[in-house]
């Protein structure tokens, strides 16, 4: 681990600037989702516990460097509140005389949430001047928000560089499991890539064939490989641009000893609703006026049979349109016979991205998986084997820590 936690710190009495990402969907200004507020929870109350100074610093939508109102972090204080089970003071900028002045008023025990970073150009340019503004509030630095870590920004990366810095609850989590699932896993290891298009994912597929034994290509996605394999798959979602990429990739699996697992039946329908009437066809008799929108039975066989022998899973995408019934058929198969080897203690599970919860939530297994990412981009790119801006500012050794 090349990162200190806040178990490595001397938190007591310590101004601890901690980067969290609390960029929650409101709807009539009240938080509709406060899961990200729930996840920092840890974090805070660990500093609190150890006598520290917890300050919040976050960003809110794209205000682009302008003080817009719709984007004030100041509505989220009763669900940090709430969350926290302590006060929570605003302060109306994140910089200057204002910030500072809260601070020395803030009683003990309490935690002081900052304005939105992002109302400062200065934020997003990751300016260094910007950053030591913002040090001047805090003597130590922890960053608990991995999903913003892909961001080389003052708050994310600059400031790491200025204070004694460390990983909070969060983000050690996260980095400890895609540690145990990418950096150095417990062979077989597996992966399901799912999803629309194989354009978005051309860097993970390409980096995943040289680091798990089996790779798992659903969705839309795998319409693309089908085609490049030289079967008709209709009217389906396709990349068919893409298919000379996708036997490259093809290629590239075979010379580094990955198996790729497509579909070898699909269910097809001719409209894209739900409960559609629909037929489950081998892979090579996909009707020319067809729409794939699920793996069929014996795939998701092969699929399940995959899992039972590997150690590690890693998961990104659904394997069909898991949005309608009962074209969810085969990614909640797949995903309950994950969550019950997990249960059973023989495979370590990590997922993420957006599309992914939502499917596995539906699913009902987001809490069986051993980790569950909701970082989104940042797990993408973590996948993809880049170099994430905010961690590698907390690798970096500073001549005092």
């Amino acid at each position: 681990m090349g990162w200190k936690t806040l178990d490595d710190m001397d938190l007591d009495d310590k101004r601890v600037l901690v980067r969290v990402d609390i960029n929650v969907p409101m709807q009539d200004g009240v938080v509709s989702d406060d899961t990200r507020i729930i996840r920092i929870v840890p974090t805070v109350r660990d500093i609190l516990a150890a006598g520290g100074i917890p300050v919040l610093l976050a960003h809110f939508g794209r205000p682009k460097g302008q003080r817009r109102p719709e984007f004030s972090l100041q509505p989220l204080v009763v669900s940090l509140e709430q969350a926290l089970g302590t006060p929570v003071m605003f302060a109306a900028d994140c910089i200057g005389a204002g910030p500072a002045a809260a601070l020395q008023a803030l009683p003990k025990g309490e935690v002081l949430l900052l304005e939105n970073t992002r109302y400062h150009a200065a934020e997003e340019a990751n300016d260094p001047g910007f950053a030591a503004q913002i040090a001047k509030l805090g003597d130590i630095y922890c960053n608990d928000a991995f999903s913003a870590a892909h961001r080389a920004h003052a708050s994310t990366e600059a400031l790491a560089r200025v204070l004694p810095s460390c990983a909070g609850r969060l983000m050690a989590a996260e980095l400890d499991a895609l540690e145990t699932a990418l950096g150095a896993p417990k062979h077989p290891v597996v992966a399901v890539v799912g999803g629309a298009k194989v354009s978005t994912k051309l860097a993970l597929l390409s980096n995943l064939v040289t680091k798990v034994d089996h790779l798992v290509i659903g969705g839309g996605m795998a319409n693309t490989f089908l085609a490049a394999q030289g079967h008709s798959v209709g009217t389906s979602l396709a990349e068919h641009d893409m298919t000379d990429t996708a036997s490259d990739i093809l290629a590239r699996a075979t010379a580094t000893g990955c198996e790729i697992i497509l579909p070898s039946d699909v269910v097809v329908a001719r409209e894209f609703a739900a409960n559609a009437p629909h037929q489950t066809v081998a892979i090579n008799l996909c009707p020319a006026d067809g729409m794939i929108l699920d793996a069929g039975a014996q795939t998701v066989a092969r699929i399940t049979d995959c899992f039972s022998t590997a150690k590690t899973l890693i998961w990104n995408g659904p394997l069909g349109a898991f949005e309608l019934e009962p074209f969810d058929t085969a990614t909640n198969a797949a995903a309950r016979q994950a969550a019950n080897l997990t249960k059973a203690g023989g495979l370590v599970s990590v997922a993420g991205g957006g599309d992914t919860v939502a499917a596995l939530n539906k699913a009902g297994v987001v809490d069986t998986f051993s980790y569950l990412s909701t970082a989104g981009g940042a797990f993408l790119e973590w996948m993809e084997g880049k170099t994430l801006p905010g961690v590698a500012a907390l690798q970096s050794r500073l001549p005092h820590q």
